[in-house]
């Protein structure tokens, strides 16, 4: 048997979707709710970067612009050092609701692990995107 490779999250944000677009795919907006500081080239192949306080870092790459419905980047895996090459792919859907919007997002990729970088990684992620969903649900209804 295999290790989850797939964490999916569904949120209800009574905004329009392009008020949650520019939440998810600007500097500004990330900056907001998903660290201190960011930046974001919002394009395929382009770069992004997010920091917060603690001191983390995380680099990304955007791999997938549908606006307003669908954003996607690849960034490394939380828990592997600096250096390691693999990534998963982190992807915000959009869709449209009579209250607003439903934002689902999916992050895949960490069946490639070994046992013990999956659970470091799926368990942190995990509970990663349910804190800052909830910081993005809070911000944007502010």
């Amino acid at each position: 048997m295999g290790f989850p490779d797939r964490i999916e999250r569904t949120v209800e944000i009574a905004q329009p979707p392009a008020r949650v677009w520019t939440a998810l795919t600007t500097a500004e907006g990330l900056a907001a709710w998903f660290g201190q500081e960011a930046s974001i080239d919002l394009r395929p192949g382009g770069a992004g970067r997010m920091r917060w306080d603690e001191g983390l870092t995380q680099e990304l790459t955007v791999e997938r612009v549908e606006e307003p419905h669908v954003f996607g980047f690849t960034w490394p895996i939380y828990g592997l050092p600096a250096d390691d090459p693999r990534r998963t792919y982190v992807e915000f859907t959009l869709e449209e609701t009579a209250s607003g919007t439903r934002l689902t997002v999916v992050e895949t990729g960490f069946a490639q692990l070994p046992p013990d970088a999956h659970k470091v990684a799926f368990d942190g992620n995990t509970h990663g995107w349910r804190a800052e969903l909830d910081e993005l649900v809070a911000y944007l209804a502010a």
